[in-house]
């Protein structure tokens, strides 16, 4: 076990002694995994562990700066260790691996005075190795020591189809190109798909989304970050000179063999300009077989996708792989036989066979006007990168009327929800009824990483697990650990969860009535959609993500969506987890709310309590004569809860 657990688990914090760590785990990937296993922060993690070694909390603020005088920055990096105090016979350091023998004995010996430990974060260690021992083209220095020299030419700038190389002379004369250069290679390599150049009070800091979480890669002098903002604003042709101005700007740059393009976005802060890169990778697009999508919602999909009018929608927040599903859904439709054009801001894949749009506001080529001339080229299948406006709204309706079928995506949390922001757009309902074909919502949640993904049940789950477990009524069956291959995260690569609702002749008749988004969302369901938590949970069944995960991602939406408007609780009993789980694989994307219960005693409990349930289900040998069950469904026409109650209670 790792000294940091161990110290977690003897200052008493809860779930602390279910923490696998290997002795050998690197010390800051030991205070990331225990900091957010536990759910604390890592300072409060040192407060409360300090005791158990008899050390005080370092005050790094309060630092002298002549202390570092006692101490060769070599050997302070070296240990991971700070000067906070030093007269002629003591010297004060702050750490955070204090169970290191050899760093009280080297210190001592190095320094001729008896060392004090004090316990700090690595990440506080870090921050003032930055600000106290170098800044500026010093710093830059430090973070290049070790890259290759051949960084210089890792990164290209692409300009049309002629590459301009970063020439070997220029880097040597301005160490910020290599450092640019750097940044970009790493977020490629990790898979990131947005680059966070942020300024702070007294140093910057780089973060990389990477599986739609951001993680930090680097911190940097306020000096070093200036320069690195300017250098990626020349890449994008922004006026460096103007900081007082938000700026957008685009490139393309070809690294290691491959393009990508570049959209950057900077605004001005209070400290400097913070600067954005979304990075793009106009690569083949894939295939939907290679998405990982969930089984039923792909047939669902499918069988939209086989219509040849109508409009098909694909909803979601930003970064929830939405143009992602429909390029891959692009690939199946696009035939010979079949024209199918697209209009995009911006082209993010390149699809041979297929016509592609890029909107240009400033030539006059937005979304309506393209989509306009669009149907004088005779398509059979229109792809609309986003319908934002009414005007982009009215003529994606009259192609779908008009014998096209359209594909669009919209943000909107769930997908029933489409319906009122197609009205907002100003569309009547009559027509959204008549044209609408379906609504696909989805997600993406992180897959653990199959190296540290730990196997668990319901006995050694911590504190937090059990809330989870109890929350979302399903026992999770793996727990994320982190390792290298992960960075430490226990999480590595998405896979999409979805709802994909299927337009009937009662949900058109509801959406012309004007009806509510709880009545669409109710009809959805009973004509066979399953809601983004029953997607979500039978991953999580299926032991290829965790619970923590999807609250992350759902949030607070999770009981909301498997409760529309006060949708019946179903309490399931039995000793036997298998048949439980049946039992949950029936009633998932019913609309009921699901809890567990293992012994007729406990549902007795739960009843006592107050706990209201529309449903007791149980087999008849562990339901004897305790608690009759009571068959009372919403709605006695929904198949799929009729023939739940059949094959629960027989």
């Amino acid at each position: 076990m790792h000294w940091l657990t161990r110290a977690a688990a003897r200052a008493g914090i809860q779930g602390a002694d279910a923490i696998t760590l290997p002795p050998e785990t690197s010390i800051v990937d030991a205070w990331e995994i225990v900091s957010r296993t536990l759910g604390l922060a890592q300072q409060d993690l040192a407060l409360r562990i300090a005791p158990m070694f008899g050390m005080e909390l370092a005050e790094v603020e309060d630092a002298d700066p002549m202390a570092r005088l006692a101490l060769p920055e070599q050997m302070a990096r070296r240990f991971q260790v700070l000067p906070l105090r030093a007269d002629d016979r003591l010297l004060v350091v702050a750490s955070s691996d204090p169970a290191n023998l050899e760093l009280e004995q080297s210190l001592s010996f190095a320094t001729g005075r008896r060392v004090q430990l004090q316990l700090a974060t690595p990440a506080t260690i870090e921050e003032a190795f930055l600000t106290g021992y170098g800044e500026g083209e010093r710093a830059i220095d430090g973070l290049l020591e070790k890259v290759d020299e051949e960084l210089a030419e890792a990164v290209r700038v692409v300009d049309e189809d002629e590459p301009e190389m970063v020439g070997a002379q220029e880097v040597e004369s301005a160490p910020v190109v290599k450092l640019a250069n750097l940044i970009l290679r790493d977020a490629v390599a990790q898979g990131a798909s947005d680059i966070h150049i942020e300024p702070g009070h007294k140093v910057g800091v780089v973060r990389f989304r990477i599986d739609g979480v951001m993680r930090r890669h680097m911190q940097l002098p306020l000096a070093a970050l200036a320069r690195v903002v300017s250098r990626i604003k020349v890449l994008g042709r922004l006026d460096i000179a103007n900081r007082v101005v938000p700026q957008d700007g685009r490139t393309r740059v070809a690294i290691e063999r491959r393009t990508y393009d570049l959209r950057i976005s900077t605004v001005p802060t209070r400290e400097a300009e913070k600067l954005v890169i979304r990075v793009l990778r106009p690569e083949s697009a894939k295939e939907l077989r290679q998405l990982s999508y969930p089984t039923r919602e792909m047939q669902r999909l499918r069988q939209l996708l086989g219509t040849r009018d109508g409009i098909l929608v694909v909803t979601g927040p930003t970064g929830s792989g939405k143009t992602t599903t429909l390029y891959a859904a692009l690939t199946e439709v696009a035939t010979e036989e079949i024209n199918v054009t697209t209009v995009e801001d911006p082209v993010e894949y390149e699809l041979p066979g297929i016509t592609q749009i890029q909107v240009e506001p400033r030539r006059g080529v937005t979304f309506a006007s393209a989509l306009r001339a669009i149907l004088r080229q005779d398509p059979d299948v229109i792809f609309v990168g986003e319908i934002r406006d009414p005007e982009t709204a009215q003529i994606a309706v009259q192609a779908a009327m008009t014998g096209h079928l359209v594909l669009a995506t919209l943000h909107t949390n769930d997908a029933m929800s489409v319906v009122a922001r197609l009205t907002d757009l100003g569309l009547d309902a009559p027509s959204i009824a008549a044209t609408l074909r379906g609504v696909v919502a989805q997600r993406l949640v992180r897959r653990v990483c199959p190296d540290c993904a730990q196997r668990v049940d319901a006995a050694t789950l911590t504190a937090e697990e059990e809330r989870l477990a109890d929350y979302f009524g399903l026992v999770p069956t793996v727990r994320a650990i982190g390792c290298r291959k992960c960075a430490s995260t226990g999480y590595r690569g998405r896979m999409p969860i979805a709802e994909a609702a299927i337009m009937t002749s009662q949900l058109a008749e509801l959406i012309a009535a004007g009806g509510s988004a709880g009545t669409l969302q109710r009809a959805a369901i009973a004509a066979g959609m399953r809601t983004l938590r029953g997607s979500a949970l039978e991953r999580v069944r299926l032991g290829e993500t965790t619970l923590h995960e999807i609250e992350r991602v759902l949030g607070e939406r999770a009981d909301e969506i498997v409760s529309v408007a006060g949708a019946p609780r179903v309490l399931v009993v039995d000793d036997d987890a298998d048949w439980r789980a049946s039992a949950r694989l029936l009633f998932e994307g019913t609309g009921y709310a699901i809890r567990e219960e293992t012994s007729m005693p406990g549902a007795r409990a739960r009843l006592a309590a107050g706990e209201g349930f529309e449903l007791v289900v149980a087999r008849p040998a562990v339901l004897g004569d305790a608690v009759p069950p009571t068959a009372r469904p919403a709605d006695e026409n929904e198949p799929a809860i009729a023939s739940a109650l059949r094959l629960l209670s027989g």
